[in-house]
């Protein structure tokens, strides 16, 4: 979870430095940021991680921006000082950060494309022991008859 959630604090701290509004954080305050974000993040995603069922939870762990500031990326703003309005100035108007076990993608607007940030593969789970597996199997009788003709 921790690669996952810091690509994506990062990703989101890397579009308030790049940002041509008039807002202009230190270095200090974008590592603020992005460590508030990563504490945030970790805490909220928490209960709703499931690494062997990477789309459980999917919409809890989202975070959206769409005329409504996503609250988790407002609380790590506030610890830097930014408000609202500055935000919504620095980050695209529509913003969807998608942050799942083994993935993190986003896409920008409604119909844009959603782009991968990262990806690794996915755990896989347990398999069954060797003994297990041939106790459940059954053999099927071969039922054909030889035909000679």
């Amino acid at each position: 979870m921790k690669t996952e959630v810091s690509v994506a604090a990062t990703f989101i701290s890397g579009l308030l430095s790049r940002s041509s509004s008039s807002v202009s954080l230190t270095g200090d305050q974008l590592q603020l940021f992005t460590h508030t974000l990563t504490d945030t993040l970790i805490e909220h995603y928490r209960p709703h991680w499931f690494p062997h069922a990477p789309c459980r939870g999917s919409g809890y762990r989202c975070l959206r921006i769409n005329r409504i500031m996503d609250p988790l990326i407002g609380k790590a703003a506030s610890a830097v000082g930014l408000s609202q309005e500055q935000l919504f100035s620095s980050l695209p108007i529509e913003l969807t950060l998608w942050v799942d076990p083994s993935e993190v993608s986003y896409r920008i607007g409604e119909d844009g494309s959603t782009c991968v940030l990262y990806k690794s593969s996915p755990l896989r789970p347990k398999s069954a022991s060797s003994a297990d597996s041939s106790a459940h199997r059954k053999e099927k009788p071969d039922n054909r008859i030889d035909q000679k003709g």
